[in-house]
C-alpha cells in the first residue's frame, strides 16, 4: 500500500497551485462582495489546460483519472477561493462524463474541445422544486416535434446558468411508470436558448460569485442531434457521474478545511493576549489539532474512493463515505477557525467567516449528508432501504 503521490501527481498539485496563486484573498473577497463570476480565474484555469484533466486526449484533454482531478480540485478549493473557485470550474471537470461515455463521435468532437479550451461554459439542470433529490419525480417534459424536442417545465439550483451558453438537461420523454420509474428520462446537451428559457438567480448564503438559478422552459426547441445516447436512458447516464462528483466534492471540502486550519494556526501563533500567543492555550490547540487529524483521515478516504473508481471497481459506498467524512471535517475546521480568531473571526477581512459560509452548501449538495449515510447503511451494513 503506497500513500505517496507519484511524480506526475506532485507536478499536478504544483502546477495548478502556480495557476491559482495570483488570485489572492483580495480577489475572492471582492467576488464575494460584488457577485461577479470569476472570469479571470476561469480563463487562467482553462488556459493552463486544466479543464480537460480527466477528459480523453483525443479531444484535447489530459486523459488522467479522478484521483488527479481530486488533487486538482482540492488545491483549487484550498487556495482561498473555496467553493466560489471550485464551482466555477467543477462542472467542466465532472459534467462531461456522460458525453465521453455515451455521446456519438460527432457529438464528442463538436462539444469536448471547446469545453476543454474554455470556449463555452456549461450548466447542469436536473433538480426541480417539486422533486428534490427524487430525480424519478421530475416533471420537465421534452416532447417530440419532428427532428426536435420541445422542452417545458422548471429546474432549480442550476449553477452558472447566468454565464453558460450550454446546458446539460435531464427531462422526461415518456410518462413516469411506477414499475420502472427511472425509465423515460432523456439527457440532452444543447444551447441554452434564453428566448425560450427564463433564468432567475437565487440569492443565497455563500458562493455569491457563482450563481444558482431557477429556470423556466417555455417551448425551448432542442435538436434531436443534441440528445446524448438512447432516448429514455438518461437517468442511468447521470448515475455514472455521481460517484466522481462525490469524490471531487470531498476533495474540495478537505481543501477548504485545510485552508481554514492554516489560517487559524497562523492567527493563533501571532495573536497575543495576557502576554502569550492564544495558540499556547490547549483550548485553541486541541480543536485545531483534532480538525487537522479529521481532515487527514477524510483525505485518505477520498483518495481511496478515487483509486477504486479509476481501477473500474465498485466505489459507491466509499465515494459517499468520503463525501460525508470530508464535509463533516471541513465544516468543523471552518467553525473552529472562526472561533480561534475570536471576535475577528466574524470579520470579513480575515476570510474564515467566508470559508464557513461556503462550506455549508456541501452539507446539502450535491447530496445531503443524510442521504450519504442512507446509502452507506443500505449498501455497507445491509440495512433496509429507508426512503
Amino acid at each position: 500500500m503506497d500513500f505517496a503521490l507519484s511524480d506526475d501527481q506532485k507536478a499536478i498539485v504544483d502546477g495548478i497551485g502556480r495557476t491559482v496563486e495570483p488570485f489572492d484573498d483580495a480577489y475572492w473577497l471582492e467576488r464575494d462582495r460584488d457577485g461577479e463570476f470569476p472570469h479571470a480565474f476561469y480563463d487562467a484555469v482553462a488556459a493552463g489546460g486544466w479543464l480537460g484533466i480527466s477528459l480523453p486526449e483525443a479531444y484535447g484533454g489530459a486523459g488522467l483519472g479522478v484521483a488527479e482531478a481530486a488533487l486538482m480540485m482540492g488545491t483549487i478549493a484550498g487556495s482561498g477561493g473555496a467553493m466560489a473557485a471550485a464551482s466555477s470550474v467543477h462542472m467542466n471537470v465532472f459534467g462531461p462524463r456522460a458525453i465521453v461515455a455515451h455521446a456519438s463521435e460527432e457529438q464528442k468532437r463538436r462539444w469536448l474541445p471547446p469545453l476543454i479550451e474554455g470556449g463555452f461554459k456549461m450548466c447542469f439542470a436536473v433538480t426541480e422544486p417539486d422533486a428534490g433529490l427524487d430525480t424519478t419525480r421530475i416533471a420537465t417534459r421534452a416532447d417530440r416535434d419532428g427532428a426536435f424536442y420541445v422542452v417545458r417545465g422548471q429546474k432549480i439550483w442550476t449553477s452558472t446558468a447566468q454565464v453558460s451558453g450550454k446546458i446539460m438537461l435531464l427531462a422526461r420523454t415518456a410518462p413516469r411508470r411506477d414499475d420502472a420509474p427511472t425509465e423515460g428520462l432523456s439527457l440532452f446537451f444543447t444551447d441554452l436558448d434564453r428566448d425560450a428559457a427564463r433564468v432567475r438567480e437565487i440569492e443565497k448564503m455563500g458562493r455569491k460569485a457563482v450563481d444558482s438559478n431557477e429556470i423556466w422552459f417555455d417551448g425551448m426547441r432542442v435538436p434531436e442531434s443534441d440528445r446524448i445516447g438512447e432516448e429514455g436512458k438518461g437517468f442511468r447516464y447521470i448515475l455514472e457521474s455521481l460517484n466522481p462528483e462525490r469524490i471531487l466534492v470531498a476533495a474540495e471540502a478537505v481543501g477548504i478545511g485545510r485552508d481554514a486550519v492554516r489560517r487559524a494556526a497562523r492567527y493563533a501563533g501571532e495573536r497575543v493576549v495576557f502576554g502569550r500567543p492564544v495558540g499556547a492555550n490547549q483550548g485553541i490547540q486541541h480543536p485545531l489539532a483534532a480538525s487537522w487529524s479529521a481532515l487527514e483521515a477524510a483525505h485518505l478516504a477520498t483518495m481511496k474512493a478515487a483509486w477504486l473508481y479509476d481501477r473500474g471497481e465498485s466505489c459507491g459506498v466509499e465515494a459517499n463515505a468520503a463525501k460525508y467524512l470530508a464535509v463533516e471535517a471541513g465544516f468543523e475546521a471552518c467553525k473552529q477557525a472562526v472561533a480561534s480568531h475570536g471576535g475577528m473571526g466574524y470579520a470579513r477581512e480575515f476570510h474564515v467567516e467566508r470559508l464557513l459560509r461556503e462550506i455549508v452548501m456541501l452539507q446539502l449538495a450535491p447530496v445531503s449528508q443524510h442521504l450519504a449515510l442512507n446509502h452507506i447503511a443500505e449498501r455497507a451494513l445491509g440495512l433496509p432501504k429507508s426512503y
